[in-house]
């Protein structure tokens, strides 16, 4: 793949994985936002699983994409 492909295809499917991330936790938590790690006001396990959370929906995207766009060499 092209890098200029390659890097839009990374931006794409990180602005994608962000997208189902968000729609994940609030089915999950109930709660509108995921928590923000830098802030006092969630858990250290509240803000564990949503990085768990969502490291796993990035790498599941940016797998899907990187097999959508292989070619045999």
């Amino acid at each position: 793949m092209a890098k200029p492909t390659r890097m839009a295809g990374g931006v794409l499917g990180g602005l994608v994985a962000g997208t189902i991330f968000k729609h994940v936790w609030k089915l999950a938590s109930g709660k509108p936002e995921p928590p923000v790690a830098d802030s006092t006001k969630y858990g250290w396990g509240e803000v564990l699983v949503a990085a768990a959370i969502q490291g796993a929906i990035f790498g599941l995207v940016r797998a899907a994409i990187e097999r959508a766009a292989a070619r045999d060499e």
